[in-house]
């Protein structure tokens, strides 16, 4: 069987505060998008066999999907091994979630294909133990995210937002640009489309990667562009679309006036 393991974005993302256990509080809107990995899964007799066309990515025990299969098998007492292949879309380091989609969607997949009827809920409190946003991605929906992301609140969006994504060459290592929050909220909150676009890492990532900075402002001052914003930690910067605008055009005109090795996407919230 194949599943596909959307990315995400993040059109909120506001830290409350840093926790005892290490993690920070966070309250956060994401909404999953038509960009996707894919994962085949087939059953065998024994053993986990995971392999991935990305050959940066780590195959052994610390890759997320190795790690959500294990997780599925101890937990359901289930028999028998399975050969997952993946096919990475996502580029990794970029605050798409691709990792944790992956290991998402690895549950879900194992779920149905071994029949074991694993309500949503029960997944999603398996899916806390591999990783904090991995929970969101059982839902299949835009959601309100608090805690440490592991409390997942579905709201669907009203409507598809047209999305423009942008990423430079680099990546930003997640545990990295939270270690460098500092108590300080971001104000440079953005109204569009009735809802407010802003995110509380901004301002320690684009201290340190000050590209990014001249990505957002760049797109904030095209006219096809309703609000732009970094996802999660970075590296991606994302544009909201106006209706009825040429995606394409403001894509090639990104690759000439920022970076012709821009990593570029169109797609549109799920």
């Amino acid at each position: 069987m194949q599943v596909l393991a959307p990315a995400k974005v993040n059109l909120s993302l506001r830290i409350l505060n840093r926790r005892d256990d290490g993690f920070h509080e966070i309250e956060t809107f994401i909404a999953p998008i038509s960009l996707y990995d894919k994962i085949d899964i087939e059953k065998q007799n024994r053993w986990i066999d995971f392999s991935c066309d990305d050959v940066d990515l780590p195959t052994g025990d610390d890759n997320l999907v190795v790690r959500a299969a294990k997780l599925f098998f101890d937990r359901t007492k289930s028999h028998g091994g399975v050969l997952i292949k993946l096919e990475k879309k996502i580029p990794h380091g970029a605050g798409l979630g691709g990792g944790s989609s992956d290991a998402a969607s690895t549950l879900i997949g194992l779920n149905e294909l071994f029949e074991t009827n694993l309500p949503r809920e029960a997944l999603a409190k398996m899916a806390e133990q591999i990783g904090s946003d991995v929970p969101f991605f059982i839902f299949g929906s835009a959601a309100m995210c608090r805690g440490r992301g592991e409390l997942v609140s579905p709201e669907p969006l009203k409507e598809r937002l047209s999305i423009l994504l942008l990423k430079p060459a680099f990546g930003v290592p997640t545990p990295w640009a939270y270690s460098r929050w500092r108590s300080s909220r971001e104000d440079d909150a953005q109204e569009f489309g009735g809802r407010n676009f802003v995110n509380d890492l901004e301002r320690p990532v684009f201290e340190k990667f000050v590209f990014l900075a001249q990505m957002k402002t760049w797109l904030r001052s095209q006219p096809e562009v309703g609000a732009a914003l970094m996802s999660g930690s970075g590296s991606t910067m994302f544009a909201v679309m106006r209706p009825n605008v040429d995606v394409d055009l403001v894509m090639k005109r990104a690759k000439s006036e920022l970076d012709p090795g821009l990593w570029t996407c169109a797609c549109e919230t799920r």
